[in-house]
């Protein structure tokens, strides 16, 4: 993990292992079954570099969170994505700007409301475009989405007869999935997969296309991988981070994104000051916010936006100007702190990627 060229990085800088995040790919694949199985969602890394990669792995479909995402994964070459957030106000004359920009590429987003849809197919109308929507099923996250039922085929027959647009499947995404057994997971898994799948069997007997099924997270990422018909859309893979690996032990993916950090102080004799404040990691989720193998026993005492200060029986060892790797607990908000990476390659930085879709707006 440690450069061989580390005197010459600034700190606070988010590294890129290219190697890990290459080994990763291959997992994912692996574990879909082939690229075609996968829908990775960009939110993670945002990196144009990435997309253009997975692209050449034979992974071209992707989920985005926004408009500038998807504007970002269409100039990198993906030719099939979701904009997986039901789009309201002007965000919905956004993505017909960005249908018309890129006719090459197959775009769609979601919806779970009667009054979205309507607006929605209205725009699209009104634009000469028919915009592709996918239903966002809620199968207990609680934050987006209906529940498979009677008014979920409601909605979804009115997305099918609404002239501006077109149907394009079911979305379903188990977040709140955190069982740490996979086989608890899995069972915890079931009543949202027969929901969703009841679902479809519904839509289909009534003449409806339900074009494709898009499951899960990371977490769920190993059980829609082993049903057919499903795309699989897992995101923090590509990077991991120290929540998901220490909250699912099953997932055997490598940490590729590494904070570099030094001491600046050492405000007592048991403490370090770091400059990894709340602007270079992800200050959401409790403490640790972030886990230094060289330093288990590091305890989070103070949080700043510049500083962090940790207890450590080590202390003394590590006098300021000491560079220590961190691995963020939240990998997909840390890398829209930075505004570039440093990519390792055979143990030194061998380019620096600005993190181009953390801005909110690119061009359209």
């Amino acid at each position: 993990m440690r450069l061989s060229d580390e005197a010459a990085v600034p700190s606070p800088s988010l590294l890129i292992y290219h190697d890990r995040v290459e080994e990763n790919l291959r997992r994912m694949i692996a574990m879909a079954g082939g690229p075609a199985r996968l829908r990775p969602h960009l939110k993670t890394h945002k990196l144009p570099q990435i997309i253009a990669r997975q692209v050449a792995l034979g992974v071209t479909k992707c989920k985005c969170a926004t408009i500038a995402e998807g504007e970002m994964a269409a100039r990198a070459g993906a030719t099939d994505i979701v904009v997986a957030v039901p789009l309201v106000g002007p965000n919905v004359p956004r993505l017909l700007a960005l249908i018309r920009a890129f006719p090459a590429v197959k775009f769609a987003t979601l919806a779970d409301d009667a009054g979205a849809i309507a607006a929605l197919d209205q725009a699209a109308s009104a634009a000469g475009l028919v915009v592709e929507v996918l239903l966002d099923l809620d199968v207990g996250m609680e934050r987006t989405g209906i529940a498979p039922g009677p008014k979920a085929v409601e909605l979804y027959r009115a997305i099918a007869a609404a002239p501006g647009l077109r149907p394009g499947g079911l979305h379903a995404y188990d977040g709140h999935l955190r069982q740490a057994d996979l086989a608890e997971r899995s069972v915890a898994a079931a009543g949202g997969i027969a929901r969703t799948d009841a679902l479809r069997a519904e839509l289909e007997r009534a003449g409806l296309p339900v074009p494709r099924v898009i499951a899960g997270g990371t977490p769920s990422f190993p059980i829609h991988a082993r049903r057919a018909g499903v795309e699989c859309s897992p995101g923090t893979t590509i990077f991991w981070d120290a929540n998901y690996a220490k909250s699912f032990p099953d997932l055997e993916f490598l940490p590729a994104a590494v904070l570099l950090t030094r001491v600046i102080s050492r405000p007592g004799s048991n403490r370090l000051c770091l400059d990894l404040g709340h602007k270079a990691v992800a200050s959401e989720m409790p403490h640790p916010r972030a886990v230094f193998p060289a330093l288990p026993d590091a305890n989070a005492v103070v949080h700043s936006e510049e500083h962090l200060v940790v207890e450590t029986a080590r202390a003394a060892d590590l006098p300021v100007g000491t560079a220590l790797y961190a691995i963020p607990r939240h990998i997909c908000p840390t890398v829209a702190l930075h505004d570039r990476v440093l990519v390792v390659r055979g143990g030194r930085v061998a380019e620096e990627w600005p993190v181009v879709a953390r801005a909110r707006r690119l061009t359209i």
